[in-house]
């Protein structure tokens, strides 16, 4: 039961992700919890999803799948009866993003589709259930869950039971924070931009060129370029620009708008075509050209925010909050992120802040640097590091929040697993017998069989 709830997590989450689904020629009920049933094709479809994303197969791996299946019916069932209530909102916004994820993969919404051997809309219809019972299911362990707090003296506990030579071993971590400024071009660059897209626009408008091949030749967008600007979008996309997004959804069919700005630069836009909140556009972006006038004042801008830094009349929080313009860090702080929070090894730094943080001793600031992103736009930052360790092997000391969060996770990993023992003998349990040698079901097996 153990290694049954520790991984529940991982596999609620790709259970039902099917990038690719699959007739199956043959299906029958394998499993029962409840009212719920758990076909083989189930099964199948997970299994070819985990290959999909390049997921080794343990030579177990449908016995495990199928215990993440009937876990998730365990809690799907407790969930209706607890009234935890998942909206139909919720959902589709689920399946819509599944879908965008998708048609990112697969290159457009036709390709999908023909990958699928369904229609868009088919698929979501197909989605529909399984995601409902993935975010209850969600929804039952966090309630399961929720008021589980760890003591220091069960983290202490914790770390004593693990063995010396099983301890991570960290190389050099950093917390590294920074304060980024665009400088805006001059009018007369945003003019240049504006009179380049008018041109494009009447071109187009007069069948001199195709809106695709302007694009691919002059638009800065390196996301779209490529395809001639072409993006397949919906109107409740949160990861589009709001101003760009709502441009696209005022234009008919073949119409192209005026240039218009966003953060990023200046646009035009065409709408290929639409189908009711989903549709097909191009577009092209200029990006007006900073100048070395323009940088200037930018370093000259951070000399004097790096200046009341330094004199302590200013905190790095506030500096981040009234002056940075980068969206990725000014909600936290300024501080960048990785993977387990805001502690970075060198290799998930760029290039640039590995040469300045090893310039740096805790506590200081960076004198100004010229930056580029990804767009190739022109900015201005300096880096605040605020805290360094040295390669060590794991203790309490230097890594309890690390330590602490394991075994807080192990804590509730074990009221979760108490809840199992308690609630699923409740349950109607079937198992087919094909996979009543799965160590993996030997709990369910058991209540199935009424011992």
């Amino acid at each position: 039961m153990k290694k049954h709830t520790l991984v529940i997590l991982s596999l609620i989450a790709c259970f039902n992700a099917i990038a690719q689904p699959k007739k199956i020629v043959a299906d029958k009920i394998i499993a029962i919890v409840g009212n719920k049933i758990i076909l083989k094709s189930d099964i199948d479809n997970a299994l070819l999803d985990m290959q999909r994303q390049g997921i080794e197969l343990s030579p177990d791996a449908r016995c495990m799948s199928l215990q993440q299946a009937m876990s998730i019916k365990a809690l799907v069932l407790q969930a209706e009866k607890d009234s935890l209530i998942v909206t139909e909102e919720e959902v589709d916004a689920d399946i819509d993003n599944r879908i965008r994820y998708f048609i990112s993969q697969y290159g457009s919404k036709d390709e999908v589709e023909r990958m699928a051997g369904k229609s868009l809309y088919q698929l979501k219809e197909d989605f529909k259930d399984g995601i409902r019972d993935q975010k209850l299911a969600t929804a039952m362990r966090n309630k399961i869950v929720e008021g589980i707090k760890i003591t220091p003296n069960e983290v202490k506990a914790f770390f004593d039971m693990i063995p010396t030579d099983s301890l991570a071993y960290y190389e050099t971590e950093v917390e590294i924070g920074q304060v980024l400024i665009y400088p805006k071009a001059s009018r007369d660059a945003e003019e240049y931009c504006k009179e380049q897209l008018i041109d494009y626009k009447k071109q187009i408008e007069t069948g001199k060129k195709e809106f695709g091949t302007l694009a691919s030749i002059y638009s800065e967008d390196p996301g779209s370029k490529d395809r001639g600007g072409m993006y397949e979008v919906n109107r409740n996309q949160k990861d589009l620009d709001p101003v760009w997004l709502a441009k696209a959804f005022t234009l008919k069919p073949g119409q192209v708008s005026n240039p218009f700005k966003t953060k990023f630069g200046y646009h035009i836009i065409q709408l290929v075509s639409r189908a009711g909140d989903d549709a097909v556009v191009r577009h092209i972006l200029k990006v007006p050209q900073v100048t070395q006038v323009e940088m200037k004042e930018g370093f000259q801008k951070l000399d004097s925010v790096r200046a009341k830094l330094i004199a302590g009349t200013m905190d790095f929080g506030a500096a981040v909050s009234r002056y940075s313009d980068d969206d990725a860090s000014k909600f936290t702080g300024g501080m960048l992120q990785g993977r387990d929070g805001s502690f970075l090894t060198i290799d998930q730094l760029d290039k640039d802040i590995v040469l300045m943080w090893k310039e740096l001793a805790v506590g200081e600031y960076s004198q100004p640097v010229e930056y580029t992103d990804e767009r190739g736009k022109r900015g201005v930052r300096i880096i605040y590091l605020k805290n360094k360790t040295v390669p060590h092997r794991e203790n309490l000391k230097d890594d309890y929040n690390k330590v602490s969060q394991r075994a807080l996770e192990q804590k509730k990993e074990n009221a979760l697993e108490s809840w199992f023992n308690g609630k699923v003998k409740n349950y109607y349990i079937m198992i087919d017998d094909e996979y009543k040698t799965c160590a993996a079901l030997k709990m369910w097996i058991e209540i199935a069989a009424g011992r």
